[in-house]
């Protein structure tokens, strides 16, 4: 390719050199000088060719290559894609069956738990209401008892009353506190299996957002367009 420009710089130098033909803008340049150069010309550019023709279908085998690859690593994305997807897609199944199956079985936990509470609380209820009942009605007893015996006795028959009626507002009041102390341990039993009910709600929520929230997309892989270069 060298000579072919080596040539046609020869060329140019002959008919810049040329002589003239007057009143015309046609010159006079020597045939057998340029007829050389041509021959030259000539003799260089079939091979200059060929490799350019190689040069271009090596070009068209690297495009054809490089779009062979495209359309395996296109294919390979693909599957890969899918795949991941899924892998994620069993996943979150997998753990959306594992918080169904914890929230049911805490739900179950805090049912038994207060049904247990309710009928501990209900027996120790119905224990201290019995024993308040109990109390009182002795304490009722002992002073109609104390009452009879002091009736006949005509000097202390007013101590005998006011004895009689401290002993009936005693009970009234140990049947008051051991009402209050009922009321009380079943208030407090229930407000424990309430604090429970809540912490399990809670997890159960934290576990259906985390469910909720959008997987990553795959990561998309580049794909070279080889003929736009």
């Amino acid at each position: 390719m060298y000579r072919v420009f080596e040539a046609l710089d020869e060329l140019v130098t002959i008919v810049e050199e040329a002589r003239g033909v007057p009143m015309t803008s046609s010159c006079v340049v020597p045939r057998g000088d340029v007829l050389e150069l041509l021959d030259d010309i000539r003799d260089a550019l079939p091979g200059e060719v060929d490799d350019a023709q190689d040069v271009l279908d090596k070009r068209d085998e690297i495009i054809r290559n490089a779009r062979e690859q495209a359309d395996e690593t296109i294919s390979s994305a693909s599957a890969e894609a899918e795949r991941l997807m899924e892998e994620a897609r069993a996943h979150a199944e997998r753990i959306l069956a594992e918080a169904r199956d914890d929230a049911d079985r805490t739900i179950a936990e805090g049912e038994a738990e207060y049904a247990e509470v309710t009928e501990r609380a209900r027996t120790e209820a119905d224990r201290m209401v019995q024993a308040g009942r109990d109390a009182y009605e002795r304490a009722v007893e002992d002073g109609k008892r104390e009452q009879a015996r002091l009736v006949s006795q005509t000097e202390v028959v007013q101590a005998a009353h006011d004895e009689a009626a401290r002993i009936i507002d005693e009970a009234h009041e140990e049947a008051d506190r051991q009402r209050a102390d009922c009321d009380a341990y079943v208030d407090g039993k229930l407000a424990e299996f309430s604090d429970l009910l809540s912490t399990t709600l809670r997890t159960v929520d934290s576990g259906r957002n985390h469910l909720r929230s959008p997987l990553p997309p795959p990561a998309r892989q580049t794909i070279y367009d080889y003929q736009a270069q």
